[in-house]
């Protein structure tokens, strides 16, 4: 198939445009490699794609109608959105940055995929959707009307946007609601990254809420998995979907949306104990209140994803916490 990846230079992205080639799909990448963080990182997730034959990067800005317009010239069979205005207290700052990534981007493509007859689209949400919810674990059959961060809120309009464009013009998509995503070639700004670099740098990690978070840390191998099979499981109208008590995961249309988590949430304190052992260090720990937009514990429930694809998120995080560390270790010579 050709199948349009946006945000290719990015962690997941990457990761998935080179499943796609692997499996001997054609892969058009768009990313605007802008400078959220070091840029130089995604020039090299880039540069492993790009040696690669059967990949072609399309630059530009998810914002500009345009831009997104080129990347559908040759239109796609499926698409995969993974580009986004990423960071939770980023967006406490910056909030419209995420408007014009998050919103008007999505709505960029969700016009290209109706004027280009896509056979699916799959599109990243995120587990901060939940907000306020505290019913555990989090599952896609819950209501989620309370987040609390403009990020989440981002994603939340991802989904709604989504199932208006399955309803008037019957295209098939579908939400992946991730869980705290890590692994080589991760997120600088993300926590595997920043106590790993915090602690061979010898200075302390910031622990929010004093280390009383619990995380469903999720390998970057599971999360690619699970987008692969997703995207070939087109998904139909749920015949038994009733306005009368309506299921936020499914409807009449072609819509739904799953979550893809570990489904095994680990204390932070944990999480940091396996980055100290991987390292052979011990860490210095700042210990600091909860952040506002932060919420203290996630969980998925994936039930659905291993009912519909039969695959379910698995890596422990001994082991995944191993492979990042001698992929930091290697990547940056420490």
């Amino acid at each position: 198939m050709r199948v349009l990846v946006t945000g290719a230079a990015g962690f997941i992205g990457s990761h998935v445009s080179a499943a796609l080639l692997d499996r001997g799909d054609e892969v058009v990448g768009f990313d605007n490699l802008n400078a959220y963080y070091d840029p130089t990182l995604k020039h090299a997730r880039l540069e492993r794609l790009e040696s690669r034959d059967g990949f072609q990067l399309v630059r530009g800005d998810l914002a500009d109608a345009d831009a997104v317009g080129v990347a559908f010239e040759r239109p796609p069979d499926r698409v995969v959105h993974l580009a986004a205005q990423a960071g939770v207290r980023y967006s406490l700052t910056n909030p419209r940055a995420y408007v014009d990534s998050n919103v008007t981007g999505t709505l960029n493509v969700l016009e290209a995929c109706r004027h280009r007859g896509t056979d699916h689209l799959v599109f990243a949400s995120s587990s901060s959707v939940y907000g306020a919810n505290t019913a555990m674990p989090f599952s896609v059959h819950h209501n989620v009307d309370h987040p609390v961060s403009i990020y989440a809120a981002t994603k939340k309009a991802n989904e709604l946007m989504a199932h208006t464009y399955s309803h008037l013009f019957g295209i098939p998509t579908t939400g992946l609601r991730f869980f705290t995503v890590y692994g080589p070639w991760g997120r600088p700004d993300m926590a595997a990254f920043l106590f790993t670099r915090a602690i061979v740098e010898g200075r302390p990690i910031d622990v929010f809420n004093e280390g009383r978070m619990r995380r469903d840390f999720t390998y970057i191998d599971d999360i690619v998995e699970g987008v692969v099979r997703v995207l070939d499981r087109i998904p139909v109208p749920d015949t038994a979907w009733t306005g009368d008590a309506p299921d936020p995961a499914s409807s009449t249309a072609p819509y739904r949306l799953y979550n893809i988590g570990n489904n095994s949430p680990v204390q932070l304190m944990d999480f940091i104990g396996a980055i100290e052992k991987a390292l052979g260090r011990t860490a210095e720990l700042n210990l600091l209140p909860l952040q506002p937009g932060d919420v203290p514990a996630t969980y998925a429930d994936v039930d659905d994803l291993v009912r519909d694809v039969g695959f379910s998120p698995a890596t422990p995080i001994d082991v995944g916490i191993e492979r990042f560390v001698a992929w930091y270790r290697e990547y940056y010579g420490a």
